[in-house]
């Protein structure tokens, strides 16, 4: 039979409400006292009773992180699983679980999430920035129930802690190492235009070429590619033109593995008459051939700093809020590395 609260009390010649209190981390209690009680539990093999502490403390011990099971882009990557690494590891270390609930409309949306809340279930929140409806984000606040978004979180009345990625700095960094590697006409494929990160990765771009006095081309900038065969036709209609580009900056490895496909496809070689760039640092890119350069974003961080400014909301209710934006860096790798006085090809429409 397993152990119960009396029996660590008896062994540590202790009343149960004294042990409750070490468990709580509630009242004054001597080191000696505490050492005797943690070493009574350890020799019991004692586990506490998390309903039972929950009801005792007010708190479920407990942070959920949201996802929408139904966009697979978003939530079947390295990204988000990083990211959930970081958000699991820190909320172990602090002695909180980690839940994971579906907030897909097929699954009841927001509404589900909210009845965590309502019930008690949860003690606080992450919410990806796609899905954080503005309703359910004034109900919390009003709540004052703690919450973080994942993703800059701007056009709201509510006022809200969130953490993410510089993708202004990205899309700035991509285009100044290929300035620096000689490249003078770069083109942007993204997999979005609505999204706030690419949104803000084509300033970046954009701000990149006015410091570099390099030409912008609205033609350059290609919004809404998908896969890796999308990828490819565009790449090649691109260089095919009549004012093909010399390089190109995509928004994922897989969107880089069809723009190198693409100028395989043409004979163009590639960093020489071509330039790549990705914004994800996966193995993907590691073992392609030519290897491609990345912008790198600690996602394990994200996740950490997420959960680290929740469960200090949690436990700091008058704690300020918090909105971080963490920086990325490039990883030089062979797509990039032209040779000293290489040039354009001529043509690619042959």
């Amino acid at each position: 039979m397993a152990a119960t609260i009396r029996d660590v009390a008896h062994r540590a010649g202790v009343s149960p409400s004294t042990v409750s209190r070490v468990l709580n981390n509630k009242g004054v209690i001597s080191d000696e006292t505490a050492q005797r009680i943690q070493k009574a539990m350890q020799e019991l093999h004692y586990v506490p009773n998390d309903f039972a502490r929950s009801f005792a403390t007010g708190s479920a011990h407990t942070i959920a992180i949201v996802i929408d099971v139904e966009n697979t882009e978003a939530y079947s990557n390295n990204f988000f699983n990083d990211t959930v690494f970081g958000i699991e590891t820190t909320a172990h270390k602090n002695d909180y679980n980690l839940l994971i609930t579906n907030g897909a409309e097929a699954f009841g949306g927001i509404d589900s999430v909210e009845r965590l809340v309502l019930g008690k279930k949860i003690d606080g929140v992450i919410i990806p920035e796609s899905i954080a409806n503005e309703p359910f984000l004034k109900r919390l606040n009003e709540q004052k129930f703690p919450c973080v978004i994942l993703g800059r979180h701007e056009h709201t009345e509510n006022e809200i802690s969130w953490v993410d990625i510089n993708n202004m700095q990205a899309g700035s960094l991509a285009v100044r190492h290929l300035f620096q590697k000689g490249y003078r006409k770069i083109a942007l494929i993204t997999n979005g235009d609505k999204e706030l990160f690419n949104k803000d990765r084509v300033i970046g771009y954009c701000r990149e070429l006015q410091d570099c006095e390099l030409p912008f081309d609205q033609g350059m900038i290609i919004h809404q590619i998908s896969s890796i065969d999308e990828c490819k036709r565009k790449v090649v209609e691109l260089l095919k033109s009549e004012n093909p580009p010399d390089a190109v900056i995509c928004s994922n490895d897989l969107l880089a593995l069809g723009a190198m496909r693409a100028a395989k496809a043409l004979g163009i070689d590639v960093p020489n008459e071509f330039g790549i760039v990705c914004f994800d640092n996966t193995t993907i890119t590691e073992v392609m051939e030519p290897s491609i350069s990345s912008l790198d974003v600690n996602t394990y961080e994200l996740g950490v700093q997420a959960a680290d400014i929740l469960i200090n909301q949690i436990e700091n209710p008058t704690s300020s809020l918090r909105q971080i934006l963490l920086s990325t860096r490039m990883i030089e790798r062979r797509s990039t590395q032209r040779k000293q006085g290489g040039c354009p090809y001529e043509s690619a429409s042959g």
